[in-house]
Order: C-alpha cells, then structure tokens, then sequence
C-alpha cells in the first residue's frame, strides 16, 4: 500500500530528534506506547528525520492515528517538549501535503510571464480568411499571432484550448488544420507536426 499519511514530529534540537528516532525503531518505552503498538503488530511504518523533525508515513489514516498516539506517549515519557503535526494526506493530484498551501501551477506561471501554456493553430485557405478570423478572435478578447493564411491562437489553459479548437474546427473548410498542443519555448510553430512558439497572451 502507499504511505498516503504522515505525521510530522518537530523536536527542539537535531539531537533530540536523533536519540527519538532511535527510541521508536527499537525500544519504545512506555506500557502506554507497548499496548498502542501491539494494535499496528504486522505493519510497517516509515519513519525519516530532517534536522529536528521526524516524519512517520503509513498507509491510512488509522494507522496514522495509532503512530501519532505511540509518538505522544513517548514524548510525555521523554519529557520533550515535541510538537506532533495533526494527521496530513498526500494529495494526488495537487502533488502536495494536505497542510501545505497549494501552489501555482505551471499553467499559472506562464500566465504570470505573459506567456500562453497552450496555443490553438488554425490554418485558412487564404490570407483574407485568416485575416477575417483573426478580427473575430480578437472582438472575443483573443491574441491571435497573424502568419499569412495562419493564425496561433494561445489559451491559458489546456480545457480553454480544446473548446476553442473544438469551436474553430467546426467552422473551418474541409483542407483546413488544427491542433492544440503545449507551447515548448522556439520559435517555430509547425502546422501538421510538433514545435511552437511561446504565445503572447
């Protein structure tokens, strides 16, 4: 199973951390902390230290819990002055502790550069019809880069540009190219294969 649960144990010097480390993986002291581990007899738990904080991974949250319990009842016995992080889940999707804040994504940072992560190209079957297009997306808000019959269109996000690509398909003629992809940093934008430039928004 994945260690999806921690906990995080701040002690006030590296020492201390190092000495508890020690204390959990081979003699816990306590009858309190005995008797909490014998229900986790069978499983393992992760435990890693970073200067003064220790962490213990496990697989769920009861898990978690019961570790957190072990862990406070050996502090008391020490008499350290520790301090035990509520339960945190790694969130999947976000890649991210549950207790820490969420960051920007990489979508987010382009935007903030003035750059466009995703880009919608459109070929026309003549420069007057890409010129006419280009108007339109403009009156909707849109920074298309004009190339002759050509027209790179940049999104901010991935589900912005799959409609807008989607939208402009469906008007296009029968001969007529599109495609979203993300934007790699060149110069070249190729119609039909990869490449791209970083588009303005």
């Amino acid at each position: 199973m994945n260690d999806d649960w921690r906990i995080r144990i701040e002690l006030p010097e590296e020492a201390h951390a190092g000495s508890f480390l020690g204390r959990l993986g081979f003699n816990l002291g306590t009858d309190e902390a005995r008797q909490l581990a014998k229900e986790l007899e069978g499983r393992r738990l992760a435990v890693s230290q970073d200067d003064n904080e220790l962490f213990v991974y496990a697989s769920s949250q009861p898990e978690v819990d019961q570790a957190r319990a072990i862990v406070q009842a050996e502090l008391a016995d020490e008499g350290l002055q520790g301090t035990v992080s509520q339960p945190e889940h790694w969130l999947h999707e976000e890649e991210r502790w549950s207790d820490e804040p969420p960051q920007e994504t990489w979508e987010e940072e382009e935007v903030e550069r003035g750059q466009s992560p995703w880009e919608v190209r459109v070929e026309r079957e003549s420069h007057a019809a890409a010129e006419k297009l280009a108007d339109e997306l403009e009156a909707e808000g849109y920074k298309p880069l004009r190339r002759w019959q050509y027209l790179i269109v940049g999104t901010s996000t991935r589900e912005e540009a799959e409609e807008l690509a989607r939208r402009l398909h469906g008007d296009a003629e029968p001969a007529s190219q599109l495609a979203w992809e993300v934007a790699p940093r060149n110069p070249f934008a190729i119609f039909g294969g990869l490449g791209s430039s970083g588009t303005p928004l």
